[in-house]
């Protein structure tokens, strides 16, 4: 598919997710207790956010990805137990 096609096939779906993570940002910020959020993980939404407003880039999930995942750890199944 072409950009366009791709954009046509999306945009209903993408414009979804967007209106939906407005609301619960929204409501996060609403909340009668906001000052008290979690703000690490709050500052990794928006991270990831800027990470979408980034043009010219075509690894934008990849970013995301990592941004909120742990680094590799070697040892990782003797620190899970596994």
């Amino acid at each position: 598919m072409n950009a366009n096609q791709v954009l046509d096939r999306h945009y209903l779906e993408v414009r979804a997710k967007l209106l939906e993570i407005a609301a619960t940002l929204d409501r996060v910020e609403r909340a009668d207790d906001a000052e008290s959020v979690d703000h690490q993980r709050l500052e990794q939404l928006m991270s990831g956010l800027k990470i979408l407003q980034q043009t010219g880039v075509t690894d934008r999930a990849e970013q995301i990805q990592q941004l909120f995942s742990r680094a590799y750890d070697p040892q990782w199944r003797s620190e899970f137990e596994v």
